[in-house]
């Protein structure tokens, strides 16, 4: 992860490689308060990928670079899979 201060910050960070996702540092903040806002809770759970795809679709972080994978480490590990 990298902060910049600008659009322009990036383009001349990149040169000639190719960006990969931006976004807002207020939504970075906003992302993890969602995705760890129950992490200390004692009746805390792990989500389900479509509860955590909800998150990033909530916030708007859609597409390609965004979109979970159907099957995760985590399910495949202990052999269900949630979808």
């Amino acid at each position: 992860m990298n902060l910049f201060r600008s659009e322009e910050h990036i383009a001349r960070w990149l040169g000639a490689r190719a960006p990969g996702a931006t976004i807002p540092a207020q939504t970075l903040c906003d992302l993890a308060h969602a995705w760890w806002d129950t992490w200390l809770d004692a009746d805390w759970r792990p989500r389900s990928r479509g509860e955590n795809q909800a998150i990033l679709d909530g916030l708007g972080l859609v597409g390609p670079f965004w979109a979970l994978p159907e099957s995760g480490i985590r399910e495949s590990r202990r052999g269900d899979s949630n979808p």
